[in-house]
């Protein structure tokens, strides 16, 4: 196969984001309390609109679109949600520098960007402060290669944002460099969405870039088949061939893929393709998702019946991150019991926490 894309490519698109009501309004059908919701948005009441015309070109014309879903924000975003945290994954619990969290033993996880291609709206990241929301620091970089060089048993690095291609190749270069520099042998995890965002951003240049860093893999995020276009089998297709292995999570949404055939061509289409699937993931309690969570009851039956049908190689793990910062919990083996309206789940750590069932 040919690969046409070129860093103008993702460029024109960054460049050509929708970014408010009226940009969208003429691509897609808007109800008055959906305007009234992304005007508020842009006036500082949460995390803004951002959509690439590529992704909107996978949609269809209306807000229950699979596709659209996904970056639309709602009216109901604002409702009252007692379930909510801030930080639902208590990253600042867990801070060894500025913009690395260090959460488990053998691995860290670098913010090294706030920018994305598109704004999902079920982020968990989503109250990143307008002044996250950039490339990180040179002063954050040296501190967080410094930290790596001192720690040893960190076998991988998670280089994680927002998404840290989201910018050009000599800024990605020079963070690579530096976490290469301080730990030669770990395994660098590129987490990025723009395989399903932005799969232009995969030019040769890029591949070639991430491959001369090796070991070194993408982990990727695709919620529904119809992401699966010609333009991401080409992203796929170049960073596989390149040796680069790619893993792909998946975040289980109410409407959008809470269904087993959905996620069964999903995952199949997936492994097709030679990206593994890798994490089925239950809804994170952040602020202004409560609407996009599928309950965790249902989402047990899900995972259930989608062990019938998928293979080993197309079957992903299901988890969730325990709320507090207590890790992350496989399904449905870590739940211990029900109190309530509330699952209790078992932590990697010997903890206990608790997910709202329904």
């Amino acid at each position: 196969m040919d690969i046409l894309f070129t860093d103008h490519d993702w460029m024109t698109q960054l460049g050509s984001s929708v970014r408010d009501a009226g940009g969208l309004a003429l691509r897609v059908s808007l109800d008055p309390e959906t305007i009234t919701a992304i005007d508020c948005l842009s006036e500082g009441g949460g995390l803004p609109l951002r959509v690439t015309p590529y992704w909107l070109s996978l949609a269809g014309p209306g807000p229950d679109d699979p596709i659209l879903a996904q970056c639309l924000p709602s009216p109901r975003e604002s409702e009252p949600d007692p379930d909510a945290v801030p930080d639902p994954l208590g990253e600042s619990l867990h801070r060894a520098s500025p913009s690395l969290v260090r959460q488990y033993r053998s691995r860290a996880l670098l913010r090294a960007s706030g920018e994305c291609a598109v704004h999902c709206r079920h982020c968990f990241r989503r109250n990143l402060l307008p002044s996250e929301r950039g490339y990180i620091s040179p002063e954050d970089q040296a501190a967080a290669a410094a930290w790596l060089a001192g720690h040893p048993e960190i076998r991988e690095i998670l280089v994680s944002g927002g998404d840290p291609l989201v910018a050009s190749d000599a800024r990605i270069e020079g963070l690579l460099s530096a976490l290469r520099a301080a730990r030669p042998e770990a395994v660098l995890r590129i987490c990025t969405r723009c395989p399903s965002t932005l799969p232009m951003r995969f030019t040769p240049a890029l591949t070639a870039l991430l491959r001369s860093f090796r070991p070194l893999r993408v982990v990727t995020h695709f919620n529904h088949p119809r992401e699966l276009s010609p333009q991401a089998d080409e992203a796929l297709e170049l960073l596989i061939d390149a040796g680069i292995p790619v893993s792909v999570q998946t975040v289980l949404l109410a409407g959008i893929n809470d269904d087993p055939e959905v996620l069964e061509t999903l995952f199949a289409g997936l492994a097709r393709r030679g990206a593994q699937p890798y994490y089925l993931f239950q809804a994170d309690l952040a602020p202004g998702t409560a609407h996009l969570r599928c309950p965790l009851s249902r989402g047990l039956d899900i995972y259930a019946e989608l062990r019938r049908r998928l293979s080993g190689l197309e079957l992903p793990r299901y988890a969730v991150d325990a709320p507090g910062g207590g890790g992350k919990v496989y399904l449905p083996e870590g739940i211990i019991g029900r109190e309530g309206d509330r699952y209790i789940l078992e932590t990697p750590f010997g903890g206990r926490a608790a997910y709202p069932a329904d």
